[in-house]
C-alpha cells in the first residue's frame, strides 16, 4: 500500500511538470496592421477616429501608438486625480523688491478656512504660517504698498480640524527637544542668509484644493497636511521677505507634494512656472510633456534631500566655456542664482568683453556687472545658456535686470551672483519663461518653453476655482527699483524621500512537488517496515 502511495506522488509530481511543458500559442495582431483593420470592419466598428488608417512607419502612426502608451502609463500609475492646485487658483504672484523678489500663491488652511499668501521655496520641505505669534511679520497690508488684503494668523484653537501633531508621530524630527511623547512636537528651520528661521510646533489640518484635467470641471479637494505653526520668526521673515509663510516644495517626506503622493492623490511631481510678466502657475501631479528638456537629479551620500543637478559648462553667447562645470540647487525660493566664485570670474569676464556698452558702478546693488547704455533698441546682448549631460541646453530668458533711467537712457545688470560654496543656484530669475517640472517619481528635472496659461501641449486646462471657490485678485506689477539683493536662500531638505523595493521570488513547482514527496516518503517508508 505504502509503495502504491508513493508511485501516484511521484506520477502526480511528473504530470504536474509534464503540463507545465506543454506550449499554448496566439495569433499576435497589430493594432493599425490591414488585418486588424479588417477584423475591425467586419464587426462593424467605427474607425472615423482613425481615418484614414494611419500607414505604417508613418508620422501619424508613432503619433498614435505614443498617444496610446501615455493613456496605459495613466492607468498604471493609479492617481486619483490628474492635476491639484490651491482653492483659490493655480496662479503665482509678484511683487519685486518689496516682497524680496520671490514668487507667492494663495493657499486655504483649516475649517472654517483661512487664507494665506505663502512664498513657494522648493529649496526646503516644511509649509509654515505665521500662528499665536510670538514674533512675525506685519499682517496689515496698510503696512505694505502692492497688498490690498490683510494677510492672517493661523490659530489651532479656531480651526475644527486642526490639531497638534505629538511627539510620538513619524514625522517629528525633533524628539530630543520633546518632554514626553504626547507633548506637542516642536519645530526649528534655519535658513542659509542672514539668520532666518522660523520656529514653532507642527500641526495636522486639511489644505483645501481644486482638482483639474482637460476632460471634467474643477471641483474641490480636501488634503490632510502637516505645517508649522510658526510663533517665532527672525532674520529675512521679519523685513519683507515671506511675511505670510512659505509652502515647502522639497523631496522630503512632510512636504505637500509628498503628502499628496503618498496619499495617491496625484502622481509624484509638481510644477512651477513664471512668466515675464511676473505671473506664473503651480500645478501638483504635472509630470510636463513629451518635448520638454530633462537632466536627472543627482543624490547626497546616496539620498535624495535636494534637488540638484550638474551644469557641465556656462555658454555666454557662442562661446561655451570650459572648466564652468558645477553642481547647482534649483530653488524657487532664492530669489536669483549664484555660482562658484571661480565659475563666476569666467562667465562675468566672456560677458563683459561681449558686451557693446559702458560699464558702470552702482553701490546699491550687489550686481557688480552693470551697464549704462542710450538706446535700449540697439543693445546687443550675449545670451546665457547652461548645459547639461547628453547635450541638454537651458537658455536663460532673462539673464539681465534693466530699467528706463529717462527717455535716452537705460541701465541694465546681469543678475548673476557669486557664491563661496562649492556649489551654486538655480534661482527664480533663470526660471522665467519655463514650465519647470519637479519629476520626483523619475528624478529628473524637465523643463520647456512655457505659455503658464496652458499645458504646454496647446491646449487650455482651467485652473480656476469651482463657483464657489474665492479668487485672488492681488496686483502683480514689479516694482522697478535696482535691488540689494536680499534673497532667501533655502534650507536644506532633512528628509529624502522613502523608497522600497521587493524582491520578487519565483517557486518552481516540481521543485515543491518533489519535496514534499520526499517529506511524505520518510513516513511512509518506516510504516512500510
Amino acid at each position: 500500500m505504502a509503495v502504491r502511495a508513493i508511485l501516484f506522488l511521484v506520477w502526480a509530481c511528473l504530470f504536474v511538470n509534464g503540463s507545465l511543458s506543454l506550449t499554448l500559442s496566439s495569433k499576435l495582431v497589430h493594432r493599425f496592421s490591414e488585418e486588424a483593420m479588417a477584423v475591425w470592419e467586419s464587426r462593424g466598428g467605427d474607425n472615423a477616429s482613425l481615418k484614414p488608417w494611419p500607414k505604417r512607419n508613418s508620422l501619424n502612426y508613432f503619433q498614435l501608438l505614443l498617444q496610446s502608451d501615455l493613456k496605459r502609463q495613466k492607468l498604471k500609475l493609479g492617481s486619483k486625480y490628474e492635476h491639484l492646485f490651491p482653492s483659490e487658483g493655480s496662479q503665482t504672484l509678484f511683487f519685486g523688491n518689496e516682497l524680496d523678489w520671490l514668487h507667492y500663491t494663495w493657499i486655504d488652511i483649516g475649517t472654517p478656512n483661512v487664507s494665506f499668501m505663502v512664498a513657494l521655496d522648493a529649496g526646503s520641505d516644511l509649509l509654515w504660517v505665521p500662528c499665536d505669534c510670538i514674533q512675525c511679520a506685519p499682517l496689515s497690508a496698510s503696512y505694505y504698498d502692492t497688498l490690498d488684503r490683510d494677510l492672517n494668523e493661523y490659530s489651532p484653537s479656531l480651526s475644527r480640524t486642526g490639531k497638534q501633531l505629538s511627539c510620538s508621530h513619524q514625522l517629528c524630527k525633533s524628539t530630543t527637544n520633546c518632554k514626553g511623547p504626547e507633548e506637542p512636537c516642536p519645530y526649528i528651520v534655519q535658513y542659509k542668509s542672514d539668520d532666518t528661521a522660523s520656529s514653532g510646533f507642527l500641526i495636522e489640518d486639511v489644505l483645501h484644493l481644486t482638482s483639474a484635467s482637460k476632460n471634467s470641471t474643477p471641483s474641490s479637494v480636501q488634503a490632510s497636511v502637516v505645517f508649522g505653526c510658526g510663533r517665532k520668526q527672525s532674520g529675512g521673515y521679519l523685513e519683507g521677505a515671506a511675511p505670510d509663510g512659505v509652502m515647502g516644495l522639497g523631496p522630503g517626506e512632510i512636504s505637500v507634494p509628498s503628502v499628496l503622493a503618498k496619499a495617491g492623490m496625484i502622481q509624484n511631481s509638481f510644477s512651477l512656472c513664471f512668466d515675464d510678466n511676473g505671473s506664473g502657475r503651480i500645478l501638483f501631479g504635472d509630470q510636463g510633456n513629451l518635448a520638454q528638456h530633462s537632466t536627472p537629479f543627482l543624490p547626497t551620500a546616496g539620498k535624495y534631500v535636494t534637488y540638484s543637478v550638474g551644469v557641465e559648462r556656462f555658454c555666454v553667447g557662442s562661446s561655451c566655456i570650459k572648466q564652468t562645470g558645477f553642481q547647482a540647487l534649483v530653488d524657487s525660493g532664492s530669489s536669483f542664482t549664484y555660482v562658484p566664485t571661480e565659475v563666476y570670474k569666467k562667465v562675468v569676464f566672456e560677458f563683459d568683453k561681449q558686451v557693446n556698452a559702458t560699464r558702470i558702478n552702482l553701490q546699491q546693488s550687489s550686481w557688480k556687472y552693470c551697464y549704462n547704455v542710450s538706446s535700449w533698441e540697439l543693445l546687443s546682448i550675449p545670451t546665457i545658456k547652461l548645459m547639461f549631460p547628453l547635450n541638454q541646453s537651458f537658455l536663460v530668458h532673462k539673464p539681465v535686470f534693466s530699467e528706463s533711467l529717462n527717455q535716452k537712457y537705460t541701465i541694465f545688470c546681469l543678475t548673476l551672483l557669486r557664491t563661496d560654496d562649492d556649489y551654486g543656484v538655480i534661482g527664480q530669475n533663470f526660471m522665467v519663461g519655463y514650465r519647470m517640472v519637479f519629476d520626483r517619481e523619475n528624478l529628473k528635472l524637465g523643463w520647456s518653453n512655457a505659455n503658464c496659461e496652458d499645458n504646454g501641449n496647446g491646449k487650455r486646462v482651467n485652473h480656476t476655482p469651482p463657483n464657489n471657490g474665492s479668487t485672488s485678485q492681488l496686483p502683480t506689477s514689479e516694482q522697478q527699483s535696482i535691488p540689494n539683493t536680499h534673497a532667501v536662500a533655502p534650507a536644506t531638505a532633512r528628509n529624502a524621500p522613502s523608497k522600497s523595493s521587493v524582491a520578487a521570488s519565483r517557486q518552481i513547482p516540481l521543485l515543491l512537488c518533489l519535496t514534499s514527496s520526499l517529506l511524505l516518503l520518510m513516513p511512509l517508508l518506516i510504516l512500510s517496515c
